[in-house]
């Protein structure tokens, strides 16, 4: 995420430039920040994440929504773009351009070097606070097979596991989903990580 391409917009301002830009870009706090073109490795993950969680929710009551739809995070000064979303029964939007998510019941991250603090930290304290519909928040990783997964319980409480196998599965439940790793992880070639010296170990 770069720094904000100015010092102040309103919603309305943001969202008027955002429907006529040819760009994403994010909105906290009355900042517009540009969002970074993607690796490959990001590219090949967003992709079997999107056809995964498509093909095994054909036919049902939710649907997954492409990384260009915007979510607000209720009245926390966030509209975001995920990198995958999942809303369950019927959408509702911010208004009647219906470019603005308000429900999401999942939302997926692939994370990058550059944004990885801000979507385990801010991004995701503005998410659980301020979307009530939002069940499951997953993290994945493009350096290692790993997805951390968060799930919000009946009493409130989030609930965190994580899988780091290529063997591994993740169960989502509210969606009734089932990621394999092996599959997001397809065709991803993860960086090499040196040995370690003895002082090291």
């Amino acid at each position: 995420m770069a720094l904000p391409r100015s010092p102040y917009y309103s919603v309305d301002e943001y969202l008027a430039m955002e429907r006529e830009s040819a760009t994403r870009h994010e909105y906290i706090d009355g900042h517009v920040y540009d969002m970074a073109g993607e690796s490959l490795q990001h590219s090949r993950i967003c992709i079997n994440l999107a056809r995964e969680v498509s093909n095994q929710l054909k036919g049902r009551g939710c649907e997954a929504l492409s990384p260009n739809m915007k979510v607000r995070t209720s009245n926390s000064g966030l509209f975001s773009y995920p990198d995958l979303t999942v809303v369950c029964g019927e959408p509702r939007f911010l208004d009647s351009h219906k470019d603005v998510l308000v429900n999401p019941t999942a939302i997926f991250e692939v994370l990058s070097p550059s944004t990885e603090a801000y979507d385990r930290g801010e991004k995701f304290m503005r998410y659980r606070n301020f979307i009530e519909t939002l069940v499951d928040y997953l993290l994945v990783s493009q350096i290692r097979p790993l997805i951390d997964h968060f799930v919000r319980r009946p009493d409130g409480q989030w609930l965190y596991s994580s899988v780091d196998e290529l063997s591994g599965s993740v169960e989502i439940a509210s969606i009734g989903c089932r990621l394999d790793l092996v599959e997001i992880y397809s065709r991803v070639d993860f960086p090499e990580v040196p040995p370690s010296s003895p002082d090291e170990r």
